[in-house]
């Protein structure tokens, strides 16, 4: 059980708010933190925990908000934003760093920290969430089967929708396009310049390529060197990122992304409980060799963002237990392919 030695910082995003609840009911009493005072002392009080209210950038209100704490889980995103300011408290206090991001520059970012990491005696697993935490493990046991295995395609069909901070996290990066690796180098690409038919769970679903956090991420706990990742998508939606693709250059300026939040943070929420306890989320992927053999797996899980809470948890109290090394690690790298079936509903499909 956790005693107080965790502090969960974006506490009340929508995320937050559900590894706080599933944290509680498990008999855990994380200290909670976020910028806004009002939103974190409403969830707090919710469960009578102690708070901590402060900006990213206030290092002096980190070093107090972290003194005694083993562990931070950061659900403040975009993580692209906030992680500069918030790996340094950790490195100097000497506490575990996680967070839920799914965002190749704050896994490339972070991962440059391992030899400090080492040396303070704390663990940076980034992405132990939805993202990346089933297709890592995916990725994984695909790499097992196929030992020598050039190239990995993942990918995932969730009917969730998105919550307030994924949505801004999209809008933040939307104009850099998409990534893949090549022969071990992440190289950029057009969004939604590339798309092909994938099965999941028997069904044939339209899928486009994305900028998923595993583009790094797989790289790193298999060691395959070309990497693509898609999503299952609507048609009707393919062709609208299409065409908002092309101004890109206009969706990047201050003026409209200014624009563009305020409409998702008034607009955009997250999945409601009948979503969050009735979908499944279905994934899928394939290795193949130099000389074209391959295969095949697939994986059902809860729906994503009930699933981010629970393997957050998870990773946290593996963590907390002494499980992973110092370091930058992966989830499966960390605690093995077959980590995503301790997550309650989760199983491989044959």
């Amino acid at each position: 059980m956790v005693q107080e030695n965790v502090f969960i910082y974006g506490a009340y995003g929508y995320t937050g708010k559900l590894i706080v609840d599933l944290a509680v009911k498990k008999g855990h009493r994380p200290v909670l933190g976020g910028r806004d005072e009002e939103k974190v002392k409403v969830i707090a009080n919710q469960y009578g925990l102690q708070w901590y209210a402060f900006d990213c950038n206030n290092q002096e209100a980190w070093d107090t908000a972290l003194n005694g704490k083993q562990l931070l889980l950061n659900c403040a995103g975009p993580f692209s934003l906030t992680i500069r300011d918030i790996l340094p408290a950790c490195l100097r206090n000497k506490v575990h760093y996680l967070d839920i991001t799914g965002e190749i520059d704050v896994f490339e970012y972070i991962s440059r920290f391992d030899k400090e990491a080492k040396k303070a005696g704390i663990t940076l697993l980034p992405g132990t969430g939805f993202d990346v935490v089933p297709t890592d493990c995916l990725a994984v046991f695909l790499k097992e089967q196929l030992p020598d295995a050039t190239h990995l395609e993942l990918a995932f069909d969730s009917q969730s929708g998105l919550s307030r901070g994924t949505a801004l996290s999209v809008l933040n990066r939307f104009h850099q396009g998409s990534a893949v690796r090549k022969e071990g180098v992440i190289v950029p690409s057009k969004t939604a310049s590339v798309s092909k038919i994938i099965k999941y769970g028997g069904q044939e679903r339209l899928s486009v390529g994305i900028a998923w956090g595993d583009v790094f991420t797989a790289f790193y706990s298999t060691g395959i060197p070309n990497i693509e990742v898609y999503t299952g998508m609507p048609p009707k939606m393919l062709k609208a990122m299409k065409k908002a693709s092309k101004f890109g250059w206009l969706i990047k300026t201050w003026l409209l992304q200014i624009i563009l939040k305020r409409i998702v943070r008034k607009k955009i929420d997250g999945p409601s409980i009948n979503k969050r306890e009735t979908l499944r989320t279905y994934l899928w992927g394939k290795v193949m060799n130099a000389e074209g053999k391959e295969v095949v797996a697939e994986l059902e899980t809860p729906e994503s963002y009930k699933l981010t809470a629970i393997t957050a948890l998870l990773c946290a109290e593996g963590v907390l237990e002494g499980k992973v090394k110092s370091g930058y690690t992966t989830p499966a790298k960390a605690f093995g392919a077959d980590f995503i079936l301790r997550a309650g509903g989760s199983r491989k499909i044959k």
